[in-house]
């Protein structure tokens, strides 16, 4: 790593962190095919473990030795900073640790992240970057083999989806998928059933769905407020349900998303 003291808020080396609360501004930073950030050294890590380019580091002083661990000898430039600076510069105050811009992927084929899969999450169109994220982490943990992603939901690499991921994005495979007019029948000529998580009075009990787990199955998981979409529904070849008490008919999509692996690999 080469490191450079900046001083200065309005040096031009820095307009990759600018302004990293505008989702507006950061749509224009991270668009498809260029940017994306990771923030803390232990994300920084993750993502360069996984083959992500950095292109630089903004950091203060007292993280520049874990910055140098997390880039594993990259050649990359880390512009150091005050707090003041930092904050200025981003829009917030940083305190999780150094922030990194890097290049984006190409995201792979659909074929190519299910060859080895038996069993995958489908995010359809959830808006929040934060239970993406969850998601993420809940699949990582729990057992699932890739997340699919629909043309409308947040982006996994979004700074606060990467965060809240604590890396794992870098770690489950994933892509995204295009419409179910066109999604459906290639996961199932791929060998996958659909399996929909909704409310529907002919829905499956999860522990009866999962006595008899298919072999290959895709979970989808809808959006937050109005769950899956018609089209998702007329997709999928069951509903499947996560029996409740105490009143309540629904989980958040990552806790849903967690409850519906665990009883799938147990």
């Amino acid at each position: 790593m080469r490191l450079v003291h900046v001083s200065d808020p309005a040096d031009a080396r820095l307009d990759d962190y600018r302004s990293l609360t505008d989702v507006a501004l950061r749509r224009k930073h991270e668009p498809e095919g260029g940017l994306y950030m990771a923030e803390s050294a232990k994300v920084i890590a993750r993502a360069v473990g996984a083959g992500h380019r950095p292109r630089s580091v903004l950091t203060q002083a007292k993280w520049v030795d874990a910055v140098g661990e997390a880039l594993d000898g990259a050649d990359v430039p880390v512009y150091v900073t005050s707090d003041e600076v930092s904050e200025q510069v981003t829009g917030f105050a940083i305190h999780r640790g150094p922030l990194a811009a890097m290049h984006r992927p190409a995201e792979p084929a659909l074929a190519d992240v299910l060859r080895d899969a038996r069993l995958v999450l489908a995010l359809e169109d959830v808006s929040d970057h934060t239970n993406v994220g969850a998601a993420f982490r809940a699949a990582a943990a729990l057992g699932a083999d890739a997340v699919l992603v629909s043309p409308r939901c947040a982006d996994p690499l979004y700074r606060r989806s990467v965060r809240v991921s604590m890396g794992t994005v870098f770690q489950v495979p994933w892509t995204r998928i295009g419409e179910w007019a066109d999604a459906g029948p290639a996961l199932h000529e791929l060998g996958f059933e659909l399996a929909a998580l909704a409310l529907s009075d002919d829905a499956v009990g999860l522990d009866a769905y999962a006595q008899a787990r298919p072999e290959r199955v895709v979970l989808l998981l809808g959006t937050e407020g109005d769950g899956l979409t018609d089209r998702a529904l007329e997709a999928a070849d069951a509903v499947v349900t996560i029996p409740m008490h105490g009143g309540v008919d629904s989980l958040n999509v990552a806790s849903a998303a967690a409850v519906a692996l665990w009883a799938l690999t147990h």
